[in-house]
C-alpha cells in the first residue's frame, strides 16, 4: 500500500471518527439528558403520590374523627354501654353515616370487638375484629393501608380508627375510602408517563388486579416479574418492558413502589411507567443525521484528501526513488526543489547528504583499505616475529661455529639447518593459514548424518583424550535418535567440530569432562559442546569470534572466527554459554532445509590445522 493511499485512508478515517464521535455524544448526552428529566418526572411523580396518598389519610382520619365527636356516635355510646343495652337498634347506622360523610368502609364495633354494624358488609353483623381491642391509642394514630373484606371479594382499603370512651369502655370506629383506579385519576400525569396500582390481595400474580385509569391493564403478564420481585423483597424497584416487537421503540421504565400495611404486610404495589419511544425516536433521527453528515462529509473528505495527499506524497516519492537510487549505489542521485516549506527543506537536505554521503565514501574506502593493510601487517609481522628470532640465532649460532670452532661446524651446522627448515615450515603454515582465511570455500550441501560426524571427530581424538603424561579428559555424547539429516557440506561440517573439540581440549589442561550432545528443534537440528575448563568472562564471550582475537601463547586467532563462518554459510547460528569457573558451551544451530543449497561450489575444499581460541582465552 502506498503513502499517497494510507495517508488518503488516514484522512478519510479521521473524518469518520470523528464525525462518528460526535454522533455518539451528542447520542449519549441526549440519552443521560432524558434518563436524568425521565428521573425528575419519576420522582416528581412518585412525590405526587406520596402527597395525594398522605392527604387521603388524613382526610379519612378527619372524617372518622369527626364522627366520633358527632353527638349521636357519643349517645349510641353511652346506650351501648349500659347494661342489657340492645345493639341491634344500631344495625343500619353505619351505612347512612359512611354515606353521609362520603366513606366506603364504615364498621362500629363495640369494646369488646363486636362488630355492631357495617356499611360494606351488614350481614357480619356480630362477628368479633380482635385486631381493634389491641390497640388502646387510635386516636392519636393516623390511616393506614388494610385488606377490607367485602361479601363476594377483598377490597384494599385507606382506614383509620378512632376510639369513643364512655366509663372504662371503649366503642370503635373503623372507617375509610378504597385505594382502586379512582384514585389514580387524582394524580397529574405528564405526557408518555402513566401509573399502574396492583392490589395485592391474593397470594402470587393476579393479572386482573393490575389496573390503571382505563381499568385493567393489557399485557398484564408483562408486569409479573417485576411484581413478584417486589413482593419477595418489599423494596423500590426499577425494570425496562417491552411490550411490542420494537423493544426499544415501545419499551417503558417502570418504578414500582411497595405499599405496606400496618404489620409491614405488601397490600399493593405503585407502578410509574415512563415511554422510551421519544427518547429511541430522537436517538434514531441523531443516528440518521449522523449518517447523512458522514456521507457528505466522506464524500468531500475524500475528494480534498485525495488532493491534499497528492500535493503531499508527490515530493516524498521523489525522495523515495532519490532514496532508492542511492540503495542501488548510484550516489550521485538527486532530488529537484521546487518548494521552501518543510518537504523542499528535507529535499535540500537530501540532497545534500548524499553529496557528503559520495565524499565520505571516497574517503572511507581509501580509510578502510589503510586500516586493512595496517592490521594485517600487524598480525603477520606478530605471527612473522616468533619464528624469525630462532632463524636469527641459529645464523649467528653458524656464524660463530665457523669463526671459531671449525672442528665441530659441520655437527652445528647440520642442527642449524634442520632447525631452519622447521622454523621456515611454520613461517608457510603462518602464511597458508592467513591465505585459507582470506578464500574460505564454499559449502557442497547433501544431507549430512550429525550423529555420525559426532563420532568420527571424537574418535579422532581418542588418542589425546588419553595421551600420556597429560590428565584423561572423559568424553560422554548424548546423540538423539532419528535425528534429522541437515543439508550441509561434510568435509567443512566436519572441520568445524574438530575446531569446537579442540578449542573444549585446550579450555582443560587439567583434564575433564568433553560433552557432545545433539537433539532437533523447530526444524532445525541443535549440536552443544561442553567442556569443564575456567569458563569465560562475558568480554571475552563478546570478542570470542571476532578474527585475529586471542589469549593463548599460540594460533592466530582465526579458529572460532571460521566456525562462524562456516556455520554462517549454511544458514545456521552459533552462539556460547560461559561464565568464569562453570565452563562452556558452544550451540550450534542448523537448519534442516537449507534456504539456498545452490551455492557456487568451484573454490578448494580448505580448513586451516591452527587450533581456535579456546574457552580459557
Amino acid at each position: 500500500m502506498s503513502f499517497r493511499t494510507k495517508l488518503l485512508g488516514l484522512f478519510t478515517l479521521t473524518i469518520v471518527t470523528a464525525v462518528t464521535l460526535v454522533a455518539w455524544g451528542v447520542s449519549a448526552y441526549t440519552r443521560r439528558a432524558f434518563e436524568l428529566f425521565d428521573r425528575q418526572r419519576t420522582d416528581a411523580l412518585v412525590a405526587q403520590f406520596r402527597r395525594e396518598y398522605a392527604q387521603r389519610g388524613e382526610e379519612v382520619a378527619h372524617r372518622v374523627q369527626g364522627i366520633a365527636d358527632a353527638e349521636a356516635t357519643v349517645r349510641m355510646a353511652i346506650d351501648l354501654s349500659r347494661p342489657q343495652a340492645d345493639a341491634s337498634q344500631y344495625y343500619n347506622d353505619a351505612r347512612g353515616i359512611a354515606q353521609s360523610q362520603q366513606l366506603d368502609f364504615l364498621d362500629i364495633v363495640a369494646d369488646d370487638g363486636t362488630l355492631i354494624s357495617s356499611a360494606e358488609w351488614p350481614a357480619r353483623f356480630g362477628y368479633k375484629n380482635e385486631w381493634v381491642t389491641a390497640e388502646k391509642d387510635w386516636n392519636s394514630q393516623g390511616a393506614f393501608l388494610s385488606r377490607v373484606e367485602m361479601p363476594d371479594n377483598v377490597d384494599l382499603g385507606l382506614l383509620a380508627v378512632r376510639a369513643v370512651r364512655v366509663g372504662e369502655k371503649h366503642f370503635y370506629l373503623i372507617g375509610g375510602q378504597r385505594l382502586n383506579q379512582d384514585f389514580l385519576a387524582t394524580l397529574v400525569l405528564p405526557e408518555t408517563m402513566r401509573a399502574v396500582l396492583y392490589r395485592n390481595l391474593e397470594q402470587g400474580f393476579v393479572s386482573s388486579e393490575l389496573t390503571d385509569l382505563h381499568g385493567q391493564v393489557t399485557q398484564a403478564d408483562l408486569f409479573a416479574p417485576l411484581i413478584s420481585e417486589v413482593q419477595r423483597t418489599h423494596r423500590e424497584l426499577q425494570k425496562t418492558i417491552n411490550s411490542g416487537s420494537d423493544s426499544a421503540a415501545n419499551s417503558e421504565s417502570f418504578d414500582a413502589i411497595p405499599l405496606l400495611g400496618r404489620a409491614g404486610d405488601l397490600l399493593g404495589v405503585l407502578l410509574v411507567g415512563s415511554a422510551r419511544q421519544d427518547l429511541v425516536q430522537m436517538l434514531n433521527f441523531i443516528r440518521s443525521l449522523a449518517l447523512l453528515v458522514a456521507g457528505g462529509v466522506i464524500l468531500v473528505g475524500l475528494v480534498l484528501g485525495w488532493w491534499i495527499s497528492a500535493r503531499v506524497t508527490h515530493p516524498i516519492e521523489q525522495l523515495a526513488k532519490g532514496a532508492r537510487e542511492v540503495a542501488a549505489g548510484n550516489w550521485e542521485a538527486r532530488v529537484e526543489v521546487h518548494s521552501r516549506d518543510e518537504i523542499g527543506q528535507l529535499a535540500g537536505a537530501f540532497n545534500e547528504m548524499t553529496r557528503q554521503l559520495a565524499e565520505q565514501r571516497e574517503r572511507l574506502v581509501q580509510t578502510e583499505r589503510v586500516a586493512a593493510w595496517r592490521e594485517l601487517a600487524r598480525r603477520l609481522a606478530h605471527e612473522l616475529k616468533n619464528p624469525l628470532f630462532p632463524l636469527q640465532l641459529t645464523v649467528e649460532n653458524l656464524q660463530r661455529a665457523r669463526e671459531q670452532t671449525s672442528g665441530q661446524f659441520d655437527e652445528v651446522f647440520f642442527e642449524s639447518t634442520a632447525t631452519l627448515r622447521a622454523e621456515l615450515e611454520n613461517l608457510k603454515a603462518i602464511v597458508t593459514r592467513f591465505s585459507d582465511f582470506a578464500k574460505m570455500p564454499a559449502p557442497e550441501f547433501e544431507p549430512v548424518d550429525l550423529n555420525e560426524s559426532v563420532r568420527g571427530v571424537v574418535k579422532l581424538f581418542e588418542p589425546q583424550l588419553c595421551a600420556v603424561g597429560r590428565p584423561p579428559i572423559t568424553p560422554e555424547l548424548y546423540l538423539e535418535e532419528n535425528l534429522a539429516h541437515p543439508q550441509a557440506d561434510p568435509i567443512l561440517l566436519r572441520r568445524a567440530l574438530e575446531n569446537l573439540v579442540l578449542n573444549s581440549l585446550d579450555a582443560m589442561p587439567a583434564g575433564g569432562t568433553l560433552t557432545v550432545r545433539t537433539s532437533q528443534h523447530n526444524g532445525s537440528v541443535r549440536l552443544d559442546v561442553t567442556d569443564t575448563g575456567a569458563g569465560l568472562t562475558p568480554e571475552e564471550c563478546a570478542r570470542l569470534f571476532t578474527p585475529y582475537y586471542t589469549s593463548k601463547q599460540h594460533g592466530t586467532g582465526l579458529g572460532l572466527a571460521i566456525v562462524q563462518s562456516v556455520v554462517s554459510d549454511h544458514g545456521g547460528k552459533i552462539a556460547v554459554e560461559s561464565a568464569p569457573g562453570a565452563g562452556a558451551t558452544f550451540r550450534i544451530e542448523l537448519p534442516i532445509e537449507h534456504p539456498d543449497s545452490r551455492l557456487r561450489t568451484h573454490h578448494l575444499r580448505s580448513m586451516p590445522e591452527d587450533p581456535p581460541v579456546s574457552s580459557a582465552a
